[in-house]
């Protein structure tokens, strides 16, 4: 008995030292997963927006050597009632107003800065279109109807097979992914478990296997789509999504500072939220996008994209909002209203008529309660007014 009793303890030791070690070798890893499971608790939502690259693995992102682009300080704007109990409700964090290129509104809270790289969530797919129709002008890609597995091969004999790049960048890829931030098996938790243990998205997105609709017939938001038009980018260039955007997108705008990508474990960006960028650099793009492509002295994107990207082309329903190239239109909008749009309260806003930019970052856990969508845009439409 005691010599069992002896060799029960050895084998518990050697157990113990074996997780031990397994422990210090996978920290990072098991790391990044704690940091996963409560990055959108209600005590750290605020820090962990301004700090994802302690959750995940990222990649630089490089501002270039061009001078930072002036944006003026204009006016300050009156500004609309109602809008402290907005920015208290919708936990905003930041909120940038720029009217033909001026600062004429700029303020941060909660204990964020204007240093602070902000998570875009979803307002990063906007940035990935613009990219997208530099390189569909440059005849790197040959038609939007073009299959995806043309250019991403890997995507054969799964959920995309038959699938357009009209189609992903529509988002009506009939593919089946559940998107509900709220339940914890859900695909997008799923995909974030998966970048905070160092996968790989390109499997992730090889793996489906299910549809629920013909491409082409039924619109539904589905991010993954997003990094289909990843996956056919890089296919179609042999480069990587933060080489190409730093070249094509970010150099130009003379931005203030360096930003970065959160990424998988083979250095894969993100694409479909994981820029993080200061509040006054995002409306450095949305000044690019604003003037049809153009800034600080450059055509940065055709200008035909521009038009293109931002026009309601999805068989969205008529009462919701429109969908373009990775752009949201709203419903009720006017000519040259459009924004792009993250979870938690991340946006762009755009009325090129008023030449307008609005940037809002927030940290809104109720974000998709019932009308909220609607009243930040409505918001947004007051300080149009107001200027």
């Amino acid at each position: 008995m005691r010599k069992i009793l002896k060799w029960l303890l050895r084998g518990l030791a050697v157990v113990a030292i074996f997780l031990a070690l397994a422990a210090i070798w996978k920290r990072e890893e098991i790391q990044r997963l704690m940091a996963v499971n409560s990055l959108f608790s209600e005590d750290k939502i605020v820090n962990n927006f301004s700090n994802m690259d302690a959750a995940f693995l990222t990649t630089k992102v490089a501002r270039g050597a061009a001078p930072v682009s002036p944006l003026p300080k204009g006016e300050d704007m009156a500004l609309p009632a109602g809008l402290d109990d907005w920015i208290i409700s919708r936990n905003v964090t930041s909120l940038l107003v720029l009217k033909s290129s001026e600062i004429r509104h700029e303020s941060y809270y909660l204990g964020t800065s204007p240093e602070d790289n902000r998570i875009s969530w979803s307002v990063a797919k906007s940035y990935l279109s613009a990219l997208f129709g530099v390189l569909l002008h440059e005849g790197a890609i040959a038609s939007l109807d073009d299959p995806v597995t043309k250019y991403a091969p890997a995507l054969k004999g799964g959920a995309y097979e038959g699938a357009s790049i009209r189609n992903v960048l529509n988002m009506t890829s009939g593919v089946t992914f559940d998107e509900d931030y709220h339940d914890y098996d859900s695909d997008i938790n799923r995909m974030g478990r998966e970048l905070a243990l160092g996968g790989t998205l390109d499997q992730f997105t090889a793996d489906l296997k299910d549809s629920f609709a013909t491409p082409g017939e039924i619109w539904q938001y589905v991010s993954i789509d997003t990094h289909v038009i990843s996956m056919v980018i890089r296919g179609a260039t042999g480069q990587s999504i933060p080489n190409l955007l730093q070249d094509r997108i970010i150099a130009p705008l003379g931005l203030e500072q360096d930003l970065y990508y959160v990424t998988d474990g083979e250095g894969v960006a993100f694409v479909l939220g994981g820029l993080n960028i200061t509040t006054r650099d995002y409306g450095r793009f949305g000044l690019m996008i604003e003037q049809d492509g153009y800034y600080n002295g450059t055509q940065v994107v055709p200008a035909n994209w521009i038009a293109a990207s931002t026009r309601a082309s999805a068989p969205t329903k008529p009462d919701k909002r429109a969908y373009g190239y990775q752009w949201w239109i709203p419903s009720d909008g006017t000519p040259g209203e459009f924004f792009a749009h993250g979870v938690y309260g991340q946006y762009i806003y755009i009325d090129q008529t008023r030449d307008l930019v609005i940037v809002s970052t927030a940290a809104d856990r109720k974000f998709r309660d019932k009308g909220i969508g609607q009243l930040n845009i409505e918001m947004f439409r007051q300080l149009a007014k107001n200027l």
